[in-house]
Formats: structure tokens, sequence, C-alpha cells
């Protein structure tokens, strides 16, 4: 990722961060329409699961010009996600929802250049997931 990447993500998720609430219910709304069968996935109370998510977010964000940091955070949680029945395909349907959030939250403020940087974002840290996740699985 470029710095004007880092900058314009960090840019974008000030402007999604004051909505959190609203942003992670909107994600989980646009991921289930998308995706139906994922919906099992998510135990429990979607309000607190969305705070972790955007607190996760805001986390990776913030620590995108370290990836040294970054990458060990993001492949804890691919490991986790494998023992909650994450499957690589599952990581697609999420980026999905992801873009459609931030495009319909940010709207103007969603521009190409934004949008570029955000898939380079989530490319990182998908493929950081799915890499942990996979040895998660043949470890066990």
């Amino acid at each position: 990722m470029t710095p004007q990447q880092t900058d314009l993500i960090r840019r974008s998720f000030a402007l999604v961060a004051p909505m959190a609430d609203e942003a992670a219910a909107l994600f989980y709304r646009k991921l289930f329409d998308h995706a139906p069968a994922l919906r099992p996935l998510f135990i429990g109370d979607l309000r607190s699961q969305g705070r972790k998510l955007m607190d996760m977010i805001g986390a990776a964000v913030k620590l995108l010009d370290r990836p040294e940091s970054l990458v060990p955070v993001l492949a804890q949680l691919g490991a986790r996600h494998a023992g909650y029945g994450v499957q690589a395909g599952d990581y697609r349907s999420v980026g999905l929802a992801l873009m459609a959030t931030l495009e319909e939250g940010l709207g103007a403020d969603f521009d190409e250049a934004t949008r570029q940087a955000w898939g380079a974002m989530y490319a990182l840290v998908s493929t950081t997931m799915m890499a942990a996740a996979g040895q998660a699985r043949r470890a066990a």
C-alpha cells in the first residue's frame, strides 16, 4: 500500500467512525443480503459483534503503515476465524459487503482512489487471514 492510499483510508475511516454502530449494522445487512448462508456463523448479539468489527477495522487502519505489527494481529484473527467455520470463499462476500457499506456510507467521498485504497487494504487483510486460517486447519 502506498502512503497516499493509507492517507485516503484514514481520512475516509474518520468519516465512518462517528457512525460506527450504523455502519456495522449496514455492513451486516449487506453481508447477509449477499450471502445469507453466512448468517449462522454469527452467534450472539450483532451489535456487540459490530462494535468488535469496527474496533478491528479501526486498529487495522491505525497500523497500516506498520505491517510488522499489523500482520501478526491479522494472522491471529484468521486462525480464530477458521475455528468459527469461516471458509476462504467467505472473504469475498465480506469484501463485497465492506465495499458496498463504504460506498453507501461515504457517498461522494468514496471516489475511485478511495475505493482502490480500501480494496488494497482488504486484499492485505483477507490474504493474511486466509493464509493463517489455512495453516491453522493443517495444524489441527
